[in-house]
Protein backbone atom coordinates (compact mmCIF):
# COMPACT_ATOMS: atom_id res chain seq x y z
CA UNK A 1 0.00 0.00 0.00
CA UNK A 2 1.22 3.23 -0.55
CA UNK A 3 1.33 4.99 2.85
CA UNK A 4 1.92 8.68 3.65
CA UNK A 5 2.79 9.92 7.61
CA UNK A 6 2.78 13.48 8.30
CA UNK A 7 4.38 14.27 11.22
CA UNK A 8 7.84 12.61 11.92
CA UNK A 9 7.66 13.14 15.94
CA UNK A 10 8.20 10.09 18.27
CA UNK A 11 4.94 8.47 16.40
CA UNK A 12 4.94 9.50 13.23
CA UNK A 13 8.51 7.97 12.50
CA UNK A 14 8.13 4.96 14.64
CA UNK A 15 4.92 4.41 12.26
CA UNK A 16 6.45 4.92 8.91
CA UNK A 17 9.54 3.16 9.62
CA UNK A 18 7.27 0.42 10.67
CA UNK A 19 5.19 0.14 8.09
CA UNK A 20 7.73 0.35 5.14
CA UNK A 21 9.70 -2.35 6.87
CA UNK A 22 6.70 -4.38 6.40
CA UNK A 23 6.82 -3.92 2.71
CA UNK A 24 4.77 -0.54 2.46
CA UNK A 25 5.61 2.10 0.05
CA UNK A 26 6.06 5.12 2.57
CA UNK A 27 6.14 8.75 2.52
CA UNK A 28 7.00 10.82 5.78
CA UNK A 29 6.23 14.25 5.89
CA UNK A 30 7.48 17.44 8.52
CA UNK A 31 7.48 21.40 8.05
CA UNK A 32 11.03 21.03 9.69
CA UNK A 33 13.45 21.62 6.60
CA UNK A 34 16.36 20.67 8.76
CA UNK A 35 15.00 17.10 10.26
CA UNK A 36 14.15 15.95 6.69
CA UNK A 37 17.74 16.39 5.61
CA UNK A 38 18.97 14.78 8.79
CA UNK A 39 16.59 12.20 8.07
CA UNK A 40 17.15 11.31 4.57
CA UNK A 41 20.44 11.48 5.75
CA UNK A 42 20.04 9.17 8.36
CA UNK A 43 20.52 11.17 11.57
CA UNK A 44 17.77 10.49 14.09
CA UNK A 45 15.77 13.43 16.20
CA UNK A 46 15.25 11.24 18.66
CA UNK A 47 16.54 8.57 20.97
CA UNK A 48 14.93 4.94 20.15
CA UNK A 49 16.97 1.45 20.21
CA UNK A 50 16.40 0.18 17.09
CA UNK A 51 14.94 3.18 14.84
CA UNK A 52 18.03 4.44 13.48
CA UNK A 53 19.05 1.47 11.98
CA UNK A 54 15.42 0.52 9.95
CA UNK A 55 15.32 3.97 8.98
CA UNK A 56 18.19 3.80 6.76
CA UNK A 57 17.55 0.40 5.91
CA UNK A 58 14.32 0.92 3.96
CA UNK A 59 15.61 4.54 3.04
CA UNK A 60 18.18 2.25 1.44
CA UNK A 61 15.56 0.08 -0.17
CA UNK A 62 13.43 2.42 -1.39
CA UNK A 63 10.28 2.17 0.74
CA UNK A 64 10.75 4.87 3.03
CA UNK A 65 10.85 8.55 1.97
CA UNK A 66 11.33 12.07 3.67
CA UNK A 67 9.92 15.46 2.00
CA UNK A 68 8.19 18.61 3.62
CA UNK A 69 5.83 18.42 0.40
CA UNK A 70 2.61 17.52 1.96
CA UNK A 71 1.36 17.63 -1.49
CA UNK A 72 3.50 15.29 -2.67
CA UNK A 73 3.04 12.82 -0.25
CA UNK A 74 -0.93 12.41 -0.16
CA UNK A 75 -0.70 12.09 -4.72
CA UNK A 76 0.89 9.64 -3.95
CA UNK A 77 -0.86 7.64 -1.23
CA UNK A 78 -4.29 6.52 -0.32
CA UNK A 79 -3.35 6.27 3.57
CA UNK A 80 -3.04 9.24 4.99
CA UNK A 81 -1.46 8.76 8.74
CA UNK A 82 -1.77 12.51 10.98
CA UNK A 83 0.71 12.21 13.43
CA UNK A 84 1.45 15.76 14.57
CA UNK A 85 1.59 16.79 18.12
CA UNK A 86 -1.28 17.47 20.14
CA UNK A 87 -0.04 19.65 23.22
CA UNK A 88 -2.04 20.71 26.18
CA UNK A 89 -3.08 23.95 25.42
CA UNK A 90 -3.95 27.06 28.12
CA UNK A 91 -6.91 25.11 29.42
CA UNK A 92 -5.36 21.80 29.30
CA UNK A 93 -7.81 20.77 26.35
CA UNK A 94 -5.34 18.96 23.44
CA UNK A 95 -4.53 21.96 20.96
CA UNK A 96 -5.86 20.53 17.38
CA UNK A 97 -4.43 23.63 15.62
CA UNK A 98 -2.40 20.89 14.00
CA UNK A 99 -4.24 18.74 13.37
CA UNK A 100 -6.60 20.61 11.75
CA UNK A 101 -3.86 22.12 9.17
CA UNK A 102 -3.56 18.43 8.11
CA UNK A 103 -6.57 17.84 7.41
CA UNK A 104 -6.83 21.13 5.61
CA UNK A 105 -3.90 20.60 3.42
CA UNK A 106 -4.98 16.81 2.47
CA UNK A 107 -8.60 18.16 2.03
CA UNK A 108 -6.74 20.39 -0.91
CA UNK A 109 -3.98 17.80 -2.20
CA UNK A 110 -5.06 14.41 -1.99
CA UNK A 111 -6.24 13.03 -5.36
CA UNK A 112 -6.87 9.05 -5.29
CA UNK A 113 -10.79 8.05 -5.54
CA UNK A 114 -10.80 7.02 -1.91
CA UNK A 115 -8.76 8.01 1.09
CA UNK A 116 -8.64 6.63 4.67
CA UNK A 117 -7.39 9.83 6.85
CA UNK A 118 -6.47 8.34 9.97
CA UNK A 119 -5.85 10.04 13.15
CA UNK A 120 -2.53 8.56 14.69
CA UNK A 121 -2.23 11.13 17.24
CA UNK A 122 -3.69 11.14 20.70
CA UNK A 123 -6.68 13.75 20.11
CA UNK A 124 -10.60 14.07 21.89
CA UNK A 125 -13.87 12.51 21.16
CA UNK A 126 -15.18 14.30 18.40
CA UNK A 127 -12.32 14.79 16.73
CA UNK A 128 -12.43 12.86 13.70
CA UNK A 129 -15.99 14.55 13.20
CA UNK A 130 -13.63 17.78 12.57
CA UNK A 131 -11.02 16.41 10.91
CA UNK A 132 -14.01 15.38 8.56
CA UNK A 133 -15.61 18.24 8.25
CA UNK A 134 -12.65 20.13 7.52
CA UNK A 135 -11.72 18.09 4.47
CA UNK A 136 -15.12 18.01 2.88
CA UNK A 137 -15.28 21.61 2.42
CA UNK A 138 -11.86 21.60 1.00
CA UNK A 139 -12.77 18.98 -1.49
CA UNK A 140 -15.71 20.96 -2.12
CA UNK A 141 -13.87 24.06 -2.90
CA UNK A 142 -12.37 22.14 -5.57
CA UNK A 143 -15.18 20.99 -7.37
CA UNK A 144 -14.02 17.16 -7.69
CA UNK A 145 -15.42 13.85 -6.77
CA UNK A 146 -12.86 12.49 -4.20
CA UNK A 147 -14.03 9.82 -1.14
CA UNK A 148 -12.67 9.34 1.96
CA UNK A 149 -13.20 7.73 5.72
CA UNK A 150 -11.74 8.98 8.88
CA UNK A 151 -10.67 6.78 11.09
CA UNK A 152 -9.24 6.60 14.14
CA UNK A 153 -5.87 4.19 15.03
CA UNK A 154 -4.67 5.30 19.06
CA UNK A 155 -1.36 4.25 19.41
CA UNK A 156 0.05 2.31 22.58
CA UNK A 157 3.95 2.65 22.14
CA UNK A 158 6.22 2.54 24.87
CA UNK A 159 9.35 5.07 24.52
CA UNK A 160 12.61 2.33 24.67
CA UNK A 161 10.61 -0.39 23.15
CA UNK A 162 8.30 1.31 20.30
CA UNK A 163 9.44 -0.97 17.54
CA UNK A 164 8.80 -3.77 19.40
CA UNK A 165 5.25 -2.44 20.34
CA UNK A 166 4.50 -1.94 16.93
CA UNK A 167 5.81 -4.61 14.91
CA UNK A 168 4.22 -7.30 17.99
CA UNK A 169 1.28 -5.30 19.36
CA UNK A 170 -0.55 -6.77 22.00
CA UNK A 171 -3.30 -5.06 20.23
CA UNK A 172 -4.27 -2.76 17.57
CA UNK A 173 -7.33 -0.63 18.02
CA UNK A 174 -9.03 0.77 15.08
CA UNK A 175 -12.32 3.28 15.08
CA UNK A 176 -14.08 3.12 11.76
CA UNK A 177 -17.46 3.96 10.79
CA UNK A 178 -17.34 2.32 7.32
CA UNK A 179 -17.12 -1.24 6.14
CA UNK A 180 -15.12 -0.16 3.36
CA UNK A 181 -12.43 1.39 6.31
CA UNK A 182 -12.71 -1.29 8.58
CA UNK A 183 -11.62 -3.91 5.62
CA UNK A 184 -8.82 -1.39 4.29
CA UNK A 185 -7.45 -1.34 8.24
CA UNK A 186 -7.60 -4.67 9.10
CA UNK A 187 -5.75 -5.44 5.84
CA UNK A 188 -3.14 -2.95 6.86
CA UNK A 189 -2.25 -4.49 10.13
CA UNK A 190 -3.04 -8.29 9.44
CA UNK A 191 0.68 -8.94 8.86
CA UNK A 192 1.73 -7.10 12.40
CA UNK A 193 -0.89 -9.71 14.23
CA UNK A 194 -1.31 -13.06 13.32
CA UNK A 195 -3.62 -13.87 16.04
CA UNK A 196 -6.80 -11.67 14.66
CA UNK A 197 -8.54 -11.08 17.86
CA UNK A 198 -5.66 -8.55 18.40
CA UNK A 199 -7.45 -6.36 16.07
CA UNK A 200 -10.31 -4.51 18.02
CA UNK A 201 -12.79 -2.86 15.45
CA UNK A 202 -15.26 -0.39 16.87
CA UNK A 203 -16.76 2.98 16.76
CA UNK A 204 -14.38 6.01 15.85
CA UNK A 205 -15.36 7.51 19.20
CA UNK A 206 -14.54 4.89 20.83
CA UNK A 207 -11.02 4.40 19.50
CA UNK A 208 -10.69 8.06 20.18
CA UNK A 209 -11.56 6.99 23.97
CA UNK A 210 -9.93 4.04 24.46
CA UNK A 211 -6.65 6.01 24.66
CA UNK A 212 -7.54 8.07 27.25
CA UNK A 213 -8.95 6.00 29.14
CA UNK A 214 -6.00 3.54 28.81
CA UNK A 215 -3.25 5.85 29.97
CA UNK A 216 -5.94 7.24 32.10
CA UNK A 217 -5.83 4.22 34.34
CA UNK A 218 -2.01 3.52 33.98
CA UNK A 219 -1.43 6.72 35.46
CA UNK A 220 -3.86 5.91 38.11
CA UNK A 221 -2.48 2.90 39.23
CA UNK A 222 0.95 5.13 39.68
CA UNK A 223 -0.30 7.56 41.65
CA UNK A 224 -2.39 5.27 43.96
CA UNK A 225 1.14 3.11 44.97
CA UNK A 226 2.68 6.41 45.20
CA UNK A 227 -0.38 7.77 47.63
CA UNK A 228 0.07 4.69 49.59
CA UNK A 229 3.86 4.22 49.76
CA UNK A 230 3.84 7.34 51.50
CA UNK A 231 1.47 5.80 53.96
CA UNK A 232 3.75 3.00 53.74
CA UNK A 233 6.36 5.71 55.15
CA UNK A 234 4.58 7.07 58.51
CA UNK A 235 3.77 3.69 59.32
CA UNK A 236 7.01 2.14 59.11
CA UNK A 237 5.88 -0.68 56.40
CA UNK A 238 7.94 -1.24 53.80
CA UNK A 239 6.12 -0.71 50.24
CA UNK A 240 7.80 -3.96 48.58
CA UNK A 241 6.33 -6.11 50.67
CA UNK A 242 3.04 -4.23 50.06
CA UNK A 243 3.52 -4.18 46.15
CA UNK A 244 4.26 -8.07 45.98
CA UNK A 245 1.08 -8.69 47.97
CA UNK A 246 -0.67 -6.98 46.03
CA UNK A 247 0.77 -7.62 42.19
CA UNK A 248 0.15 -11.61 43.10
CA UNK A 249 -3.89 -10.78 42.77
CA UNK A 250 -4.15 -11.78 38.95
CA UNK A 251 -7.29 -8.70 38.73
CA UNK A 252 -4.22 -5.84 39.89
CA UNK A 253 -0.84 -7.60 38.11
CA UNK A 254 2.49 -6.46 39.07
CA UNK A 255 2.58 -3.60 36.29
CA UNK A 256 2.71 -0.43 36.45
CA UNK A 257 2.41 -0.55 40.99
CA UNK A 258 5.84 0.33 41.27
CA UNK A 259 5.88 3.43 43.40
CA UNK A 260 8.73 6.29 42.90
CA UNK A 261 9.23 9.96 41.83
CA UNK A 262 6.68 10.47 39.74
CA UNK A 263 5.50 9.66 35.81
CA UNK A 264 6.70 11.84 32.92
CA UNK A 265 6.73 11.81 29.59
CA UNK A 266 4.96 12.74 25.99
CA UNK A 267 1.33 10.66 26.81
CA UNK A 268 0.26 10.34 30.97
CA UNK A 269 0.48 13.86 32.04
CA UNK A 270 -1.32 15.84 29.00
CA UNK A 271 -3.36 12.93 28.70
CA UNK A 272 -4.67 12.95 31.97
CA UNK A 273 -4.86 16.58 31.78
CA UNK A 274 -7.22 16.39 28.17
CA UNK A 275 -9.50 13.71 29.74
CA UNK A 276 -9.68 16.11 33.04
CA UNK A 277 -11.25 18.83 30.52
CA UNK A 278 -13.29 16.76 28.38
CA UNK A 279 -15.08 15.94 31.93
CA UNK A 280 -15.48 19.90 32.70
CA UNK A 281 -16.90 19.93 29.64
CA UNK A 282 -19.62 18.11 29.86
CA UNK A 283 -20.54 18.74 33.66
CA UNK A 284 -18.76 15.35 34.50
CA UNK A 285 -17.47 15.07 37.61
CA UNK A 286 -13.59 14.09 37.77
CA UNK A 287 -12.58 13.51 41.28
CA UNK A 288 -10.57 10.30 40.29
CA UNK A 289 -8.65 12.34 37.48
CA UNK A 290 -7.99 15.38 39.83
CA UNK A 291 -6.57 13.22 42.44
CA UNK A 292 -4.18 11.68 39.94
CA UNK A 293 -2.85 14.50 38.69
CA UNK A 294 -2.46 15.92 42.19
CA UNK A 295 -0.62 12.89 43.48
CA UNK A 296 1.69 12.92 40.13
CA UNK A 297 2.71 16.35 41.26
CA UNK A 298 2.84 16.19 45.10
CA UNK A 299 5.53 12.74 44.43
CA UNK A 300 7.50 15.07 42.07
CA UNK A 301 8.06 17.65 45.10
CA UNK A 302 8.37 14.77 47.56
CA UNK A 303 11.83 14.29 46.27
CA UNK A 304 13.30 16.76 47.27
CA UNK A 305 11.12 17.41 50.39
CA UNK A 306 12.89 14.01 51.78
CA UNK A 307 16.32 15.17 50.92
CA UNK A 308 15.92 18.55 52.44
CA UNK A 309 14.61 17.04 55.64
CA UNK A 310 17.34 14.43 55.94
CA UNK A 311 19.81 17.80 55.82
CA UNK A 312 17.57 19.34 58.75
CA UNK A 313 15.85 21.79 56.25
CA UNK A 314 18.92 23.24 54.63
CA UNK A 315 20.71 21.53 51.65
CA UNK A 316 22.37 25.07 50.75
CA UNK A 317 26.12 24.26 50.05
CA UNK A 318 25.63 20.77 48.88
CA UNK A 319 26.50 18.87 46.01
CA UNK A 320 23.93 16.20 44.88
CA UNK A 321 25.23 13.67 42.07
CA UNK A 322 22.04 12.79 40.09
CA UNK A 323 21.75 9.12 38.16
CA UNK A 324 18.90 9.52 35.45
CA UNK A 325 17.59 13.03 33.92
CA UNK A 326 15.36 11.22 31.03
CA UNK A 327 11.67 10.55 32.21
CA UNK A 328 11.79 6.97 31.64
CA UNK A 329 15.12 4.34 30.96
CA UNK A 330 15.27 3.69 26.90
CA UNK A 331 14.58 7.56 25.88
CA UNK A 332 16.04 10.78 25.80
CA UNK A 333 12.71 12.42 26.31
CA UNK A 334 12.72 15.24 28.69
CA UNK A 335 8.87 15.77 28.67
CA UNK A 336 7.29 16.27 31.78
CA UNK A 337 10.63 14.09 33.63
CA UNK A 338 10.60 13.99 37.36
CA UNK A 339 14.54 15.37 37.43
CA UNK A 340 13.79 18.89 36.19
CA UNK A 341 11.26 19.38 39.32
CA UNK A 342 13.86 17.77 41.67
CA UNK A 343 16.23 20.00 39.69
CA UNK A 344 14.73 22.96 40.12
CA UNK A 345 13.44 22.67 43.64
CA UNK A 346 17.59 22.01 44.77
CA UNK A 347 18.69 24.39 42.96
CA UNK A 348 16.62 27.33 44.17
CA UNK A 349 17.72 26.24 47.30
CA UNK A 350 21.44 26.93 46.92
CA UNK A 351 22.59 23.33 46.30
CA UNK A 352 24.34 22.36 42.91
CA UNK A 353 23.54 19.33 40.66
CA UNK A 354 25.92 16.84 39.06
CA UNK A 355 23.60 15.31 36.70
CA UNK A 356 24.63 12.42 34.40
CA UNK A 357 21.84 10.30 32.03
CA UNK A 358 23.05 7.79 28.94
CA UNK A 359 21.55 9.61 26.44
CA UNK A 360 19.44 12.60 27.74
CA UNK A 361 22.16 15.07 28.11
CA UNK A 362 21.59 17.18 25.34
CA UNK A 363 18.03 17.23 25.64
CA UNK A 364 18.37 18.10 28.94
CA UNK A 365 20.41 20.80 28.70
CA UNK A 366 17.58 22.37 26.68
CA UNK A 367 15.08 22.25 29.65
CA UNK A 368 17.38 23.47 32.37
CA UNK A 369 17.95 27.63 32.81
CA UNK A 370 21.48 28.53 30.65
CA UNK A 371 22.58 30.50 33.88
CA UNK A 372 22.26 27.45 35.96
CA UNK A 373 24.36 25.69 33.56
CA UNK A 374 27.07 28.38 32.48
CA UNK A 375 27.74 29.03 36.67
CA UNK A 376 27.81 25.64 37.15
CA UNK A 377 24.54 25.18 39.44
CA UNK A 378 23.91 22.26 36.90
CA UNK A 379 26.54 20.12 35.78
CA UNK A 380 25.76 17.26 33.12
CA UNK A 381 28.62 15.50 33.10
CA UNK A 382 29.95 12.73 30.22
CA UNK A 383 30.47 9.64 32.87
CA UNK A 384 28.02 8.29 35.73
CA UNK A 385 31.19 7.69 38.02
CA UNK A 386 32.44 11.61 37.51
CA UNK A 387 29.47 12.55 38.28
CA UNK A 388 30.11 11.40 42.48
CA UNK A 389 33.00 13.64 43.00
CA UNK A 390 32.53 15.89 45.36
CA UNK A 391 29.20 14.98 46.02
CA UNK A 392 27.12 15.11 49.42
CA UNK A 393 24.66 12.05 48.56
CA UNK A 394 23.28 10.51 45.38
CA UNK A 395 19.88 10.66 43.62
CA UNK A 396 18.83 8.46 41.35
CA UNK A 397 16.20 9.54 39.11
CA UNK A 398 15.75 6.91 35.79
CA UNK A 399 15.95 3.56 36.34
CA UNK A 400 18.82 2.76 33.69
CA UNK A 401 20.16 -0.91 33.54
CA UNK A 402 23.71 0.52 33.96
CA UNK A 403 22.29 1.79 37.33
CA UNK A 404 21.02 -1.28 38.76
CA UNK A 405 24.90 -2.60 39.82
CA UNK A 406 26.98 -0.28 40.45
CA UNK A 407 30.05 -0.11 42.50
CA UNK A 408 28.81 0.95 46.26
CA UNK A 409 32.28 0.65 47.68
CA UNK A 410 33.17 3.46 44.96
CA UNK A 411 30.06 5.27 45.54
CA UNK A 412 30.83 4.96 49.21
CA UNK A 413 34.21 6.26 49.08
CA UNK A 414 33.18 9.18 46.68
CA UNK A 415 30.25 10.38 48.60
CA UNK A 416 31.45 13.03 51.68
CA UNK A 417 28.65 11.49 53.35
CA UNK A 418 26.84 8.49 51.86
CA UNK A 419 23.87 8.68 51.59
CA UNK A 420 21.32 7.55 48.70
CA UNK A 421 18.19 8.54 47.49
CA UNK A 422 16.76 6.12 45.80
CA UNK A 423 13.20 7.28 43.18
CA UNK A 424 12.74 4.02 41.65
CA UNK A 425 12.88 1.81 44.71
CA UNK A 426 15.88 0.18 42.57
CA UNK A 427 18.48 -0.89 45.74
CA UNK A 428 18.02 -2.73 48.60
CA UNK A 429 17.67 -1.26 51.96
CA UNK A 430 19.39 -3.90 53.79
CA UNK A 431 22.32 -4.11 50.92
CA UNK A 432 22.67 -0.74 51.12
CA UNK A 433 23.50 -0.96 54.94
CA UNK A 434 25.87 -3.81 54.73
CA UNK A 435 27.83 -1.23 52.17
CA UNK A 436 27.73 1.64 55.07
CA UNK A 437 25.82 3.71 52.72
CA UNK A 438 22.68 5.35 54.17
CA UNK A 439 19.23 4.27 52.23
CA UNK A 440 16.17 6.51 51.58
CA UNK A 441 13.86 4.70 49.22
CA UNK A 442 9.91 6.03 48.42
CA UNK A 443 7.83 3.72 50.95
CA UNK A 444 10.61 1.34 51.89
CA UNK A 445 11.76 0.90 55.41
CA UNK A 446 14.64 3.35 55.47
CA UNK A 447 18.34 2.03 56.58
CA UNK A 448 20.84 4.04 58.40
CA UNK A 449 24.85 3.12 58.05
Amino acid sequence: MNISVIGTGYVGLVTGTCFAEMGHNVICVDIDETKVNNLKNGIMPIYEPGLEEMVVKNANENRLHFTTDIKEASEKSTIHFIAVGTPPGADDAADLRFVQEVARQLGQTMTADYNIIVDKSTVPVGTADKVSAIIDEEIKKRNIDIDFDVVSNPEFLKEGTAIDDFMNPDRVVIGADSERGRKIMHSLYAPFTPSHERILMMGVRGAEMTKYASNAMLATKISFMNEIAELCEKLDVDIEDVRHGMGSDSRIGYEFIYPGCGYGGSCFPKDVKALVRMAAENDVPYNVLDAVEIRNQRQKERMFVKINDFYNGDVSGKTFCMWGLAFKPGTDDMREAPSLQIINDLVNAGAIVQAYDPVAKETAAIDIPDEWLDDGRVKILDDQYQSLESSDALILVTEWKQFRNPDFNYIKDKLSAPVIFDGRNQYDPELMASFGITYSGIGRTRSDS
